[in-house]
């Protein structure tokens, strides 16, 4: 009798424990605009640079995506609005709520941008 409660309560943490592992260890599944911006290496993000304006918090950690700032060469000009962001590349800078998060770096960045006064959007 005394085997038989050892063996069922060593089976039962047994698959307690390979459930909890199965629950908490597994790759994330990624669906829609998350599935399509891994590009074949399966590792590097390419951003949709169109669809990034409207209320911007920048952040020194935690962002969406990481920019840097350059005089040539940009993915995305920007124009600093102080209100109507509602075009790609408008961006209003708010200090809560924000619609993305952006980090500003010096290297490896998700995009590039250029500040403009006049036609944001797409380079």
């Amino acid at each position: 009798m005394i085997k038989r409660v050892t063996f069922s309560a060593v089976l039962f943490c047994i698959c307690i424990g390979l459930g909890v592992g199965l629950v908490f260890f597994q790759t994330p599944q990624m669906v829609g605009d998350e599935a399509a911006s891994i590009n074949t290496m399966g590792n590097a993000k390419t951003v949709d640079v169109s669809k990034i304006y409207g209320k911007i918090q920048i952040v020194s950690s935690f962002p969406d995506y990481k920019v840097q700032v350059v005089d040539s060469f940009p993915d995305l000009r920007v124009q600093v609005v102080t209100s109507f962001p509602d075009k790609p590349g408008k961006w209003q800078i708010v200090n809560s709520f924000p619609d993305f998060k952006i980090q500003l770096v010096n290297s490896f960045p998700d995009f590039k941008i250029k500040y403009v006064s006049s036609f944001p959007g797409k380079e």
